[in-house]
């Protein structure tokens, strides 16, 4: 039977067989037939296709691995859980940014300690984009209801939005950058989520506690895992109600 999963994230990404075969090198034929039949790539191609599409190799495949087997890989791809966003190394934020070649994606609030405490978080992004990297950030829109929420669980009121644009000042020098979207959000945040390629942090978010006495976990993308491909999921789901920061970059 057709694999539809497949079809259809092909189409929402505008992708031919003709052009998925090029980007991994195999015979478009090959492709139809991943498409047509009911034959499943390699996992060096799993991995690389669900990357194209912005889903999960479990969802493309839902039988490319026995659920047990599913679950272990999964498991895997947590590094570490650190108890509280003040025991994350001071020095990893900025190793894992410097790491990355491909992508930088941030979801917060306001994120303030980031370029706050670290000088080279941003020019560091600079850079990133200017050498093709793709960066998105997403903020809390400071006049969103979801925001004024969270600054009454926090017990800051309106001190909320004030964090949010006083981290975006230090974002201004990229915002005529091709490479760099910075957006609003109003959604309600279960999680703080900081993506570099195919490493993440993800900071838990606690009711009525700010983020940074929060768990975060470090994961790492394994192919045939779901854990790190459920985060960017949610990251994805997010980008679709974002709005520019500054409309006229």
């Amino acid at each position: 039977m057709p694999n539809d999963r497949l079809r259809n994230g092909m189409l929402k990404n505008g992708l031919t067989a003709s052009a998925l075969a090029e980007k991994l090198g195999v015979d478009p034929k090959t492709v139809e037939r991943w498409v047509t039949q009911t034959r499943t790539p390699y996992p060096r191609y799993r991995h690389t296709i669900a990357e194209l599409l912005n889903e999960s190799e479990s969802y493309l495949w839902p039988d490319a691995l026995p659920t047990q087997r599913a679950v272990q890989i999964s498991q895997s791809e947590l590094v570490h859980i650190y108890p509280r966003r003040g025991a994350v190394p001071t020095d990893l934020w900025q190793r894992l940014l410097e790491q990355a070649t491909q992508q930088v994606s941030v979801l917060v609030y306001g994120g303030l300690f980031l370029p706050e405490f670290n000088h080279r978080w941003v020019p560091t992004l600079r850079e990133k984009a200017l050498a093709g990297a793709q960066v998105e950030l997403l903020f809390g829109d400071p006049e969103g209801e979801h925001i004024a929420e969270r600054g009454d669980d926090e017990g800051i009121g309106p001190a909320m939005s004030n964090k949010i644009l006083n981290a975006l000042a230090f974002y201004k020098d990229l915002r005529d950058l091709d490479n760099v979207g910075i957006y609003y959000h109003d959604t309600i945040l279960y999680n703080s989520i900081y993506r570099f390629d195919d490493e993440m942090l993800v900071n838990t978010h606690l009711y009525g506690t700010p983020a940074a006495y929060a768990p975060v976990l470090h994961l790492r993308r394994l192919g045939g895992g779901d854990l790190f491909d459920s985060y960017v999921a949610s990251f994805n789901r997010v980008v679709g109600k974002k709005r520019a920061v500054w409309p006229d970059h």
